[in-house]
């Protein structure tokens, strides 16, 4: 795994820094007085996006529970740093070199941490109170297993693959979960690892352009000391393959994200995602984020370079391979 550690020091010593000159757990501030949330963060929790069959009605775990997941994640994760082994699909192929597959990128490049959502909550869906995705009767139609076939063209790559990005909200965790935070007393930006996708969000109130984009249109507010982020004007891709149904846009998708910062290394994080295309009701995901990446089993350090598009032969070689597998039929 790759060691961020000794360039994440300055943003340790930054965060402390400007946490040294208030009292307790009061709130950092910029010199303009809103509530600082610049830094690097990270949300890498061993807490499920939806809660599992197994912890149906339950909403927490005991901390019993809880310590012995995490103790497993750790004895795991120290395991796989001595040899790391390769995956394989997450389409469920098990054989996977018979298969013809290369395989999932093996556990040197995966941050996925060791510790529980500190609530102890049984995911990270708070709302609906069954913790699942309410989905519409038609909104997983045509859903294939990440990685699965078929290859006929570029569009049965996900959009992952073919270097947009993954879609929003960007669940802050998995690898390449950090997330960069600048801000000015006009702008709050957001700078994702993953993709190298830059969010800036205008918040002085200046009127929104209505202009379609690839991640919305974001328009910020402060509500008290929270940054609450509405995001619309997404497109339509209903032909576009995701890597996650759920994150697949349409125009009448509505984001709205809440930002609160806590202390020196702890901000919360919700986002409530409204779309009646896909949707019975809106959801609300809740987590928080830490400036402290070993709390959360994951090294420190800056953002590394994610350059998809320079040398993108994943795509070529996928049809490719595919061609090749049709002529042997």
């Amino acid at each position: 795994m790759v060691d961020r550690l000794s360039a994440g020091l300055a943003v340790a010593l930054a965060v402390v820094l400007g946490a040294a000159t208030v009292s307790g757990q009061e709130v950092p501030r910029t010199p303009w007085d809103d509530p600082d949330l610049q830094g690097i963060w990270v949300g890498s929790t061993l807490t499920p996006l939806e809660r599992p069959p197994e912890h149906r009605g339950r909403h927490f775990l005991t901390e019993r529970e809880v310590a012995a997941l995490e103790a497993t994640a750790v004895a795991e994760d120290e395991r796989l740093l001595e040899r790391p082994r390769e995956r394989a699909p997450a389409g469920g192929c098990v054989d996977y070199r018979a298969d013809g597959s290369p395989g999932y990128y093996n556990n040197f490049w995966l941050e996925e941490g060791t510790a529980w959502d500190a609530r102890r909550r049984t995911s990270l869906i708070v709302d609906p109170p069954d913790g699942r995705i309410p989905y519409t009767a038609t909104a997983r139609d045509g859903e294939r297993a990440y990685g699965a076939g078929p290859w006929d063209s570029h569009l049965d790559l996900d959009t992952g693959e073919r270097c947009f990005g993954d879609g929003l909200p960007q669940i802050w965790f998995g690898d390449n979960p950090y997330h960069q935070i600048f801000q000015t007393p006009s702008d709050v930006v957001i700078l994702h690892e993953m993709y190298k996708q830059r969010r800036i969000i205008p918040i002085d109130g200046r009127p929104r352009t209505g202009i379609t984009q690839w991640n919305g249109e974001p328009h910020g507010r402060w509500e008290g000391d929270t940054l609450v982020v509405e995001s619309r004007h997404f497109p339509d891709r209903p032909h576009d393959r995701f890597r996650h149904t759920w994150r697949g846009p349409t125009a009448r998708l509505r984001l709205v994200e809440r930002f609160t910062r806590v202390d020196a290394v702890t901000m919360d994080y919700e986002a409530t995602i409204t779309d009646p295309a896909r949707f019975t009701r809106p959801w609300t995901v809740a987590f928080a984020l830490s400036a402290d990446p070993a709390a959360r089993g994951v090294p420190a350090g800056h953002l590394f370079e994610f350059a998809c598009h320079e040398g993108n032969y994943a795509m070529w070689n996928v049809l490719r391979g595919a061609r090749a597998r049709d002529a042997r039929r």
